[in-house]
């Protein structure tokens, strides 16, 4: 995005009615090399921090989002805390000397608080999280995909009665381990994964397979997942256990999350009492179907 663009889009959505703010999303998938040195030194760490509110201030913008995917061990997330604690005191102190609006400090996050699964296992600093952040966007997706070739998954179910792979289970831990469940957004994914099945007649939740499906790396956008089950006459199930949908046709499954799966998770987000949600992508979605279901439930 050019920076006419970015100045463009900011005053554009500060005149919405109702009115929203504009963040700007700091790194993404594969951000750790850029973020892991420069956590770690303060020097770095009080530069970046310095650029950042210095360009959020030209541009128009209300804060940023930290996406660090992902710190690998204790000392990098020891060195998030201490990034988000400078940072906070930063934006509080330039609010202060300006007399404008603190600026807003958020970070996307894995689905839970603690790394369980992988041989680095480690915990996000909570405290430190809970004081600097002014919410977390907890990535409730990607939990099942292209690194598991042999069966289907729900890669955002709700609910897994089998396993602890599933959105209520990272959204409860995440309040459970100490983060306010006001500053805790869900996130839903606007895509689906595929596969291949290894026997078209064998097409529920964990059914064996050979491969990914169609798509780069087996991710359809929710466009697409819609334009393939027109097309190709998918049958399309919804789990009331998981409360996530799923299609098939052929020897091509689909797991992702439909207009029935959202409003059943943004009720639930309701329930728990969670500050909001988030879908990654908003523009996966052609027609607003589901972020539309999504707003209704969240309405109501």
């Amino acid at each position: 995005m050019k920076s006419l663009d970015l100045r463009n889009f900011a005053a554009a959505i500060h005149v919405h009615d109702p009115p929203v703010k504009a963040l700007i999303s700091i790194g993404g998938g594969g951000s750790h090399s850029a973020f892991a040195p420069l956590a770690a030194d303060p020097a770095a760490r009080s530069a970046f921090i310095h650029s950042t509110v210095a360009f959020a201030r030209e541009y128009g913008l209300d804060g940023f989002d930290l996406d660090w995917e992902f710190p690998k061990h204790d000392k990098e997330m020891a060195d998030v805390g201490e990034l988000l604690f400078e940072w906070r005191a930063a934006v509080e102190s330039e609010a202060a000397a300006t007399g404008r609006p603190r600026l807003l400090l958020t970070s996307a996050v894995y689905f839970a608080p603690r790394f369980f699964l992988s041989s680095g296992r480690r915990s996000y600093p909570i405290d430190r999280m809970a004081a600097g952040l002014d919410w977390i966007n907890a990535m409730c997706y990607d939990l099942h995909g292209s690194w598991d070739t042999s069966a289907t998954g729900e890669h955002a179910a709700l609910y897994d009665p089998s396993s602890n792979m599933s959105t209520s289970y990272g959204l409860e831990s995440w309040v459970a381990a100490g983060m306010p469940r006001e500053k805790v957004a869900m996130g839903m994914p606007l895509y689906g994964k595929t596969w291949l099945l290894k026997d078209p007649e064998q097409h529920g939740v964990g059914a064996p397979t050979v491969g990914v499906g169609p798509g780069k790396d087996g991710v359809l956008v929710y466009a697409k997942v819609e334009e393939f089950n027109r097309e190709k006459g998918a049958t399309v199930v919804h789990d009331e256990a998981m409360v996530a949908a799923y299609s098939y046709a052929g020897r091509t499954w689909i797991g992702y999350d439909d207009p029935w799966s959202v409003t059943r998770k943004v009720e639930y987000a309701r329930r728990l009492g969670l500050g909001g949600y988030f879908f990654w992508a908003i523009g996966y979605d052609d027609e607003w179907r589901v972020s539309r279901a999504a707003w209704s439930a969240w309405g109501r």
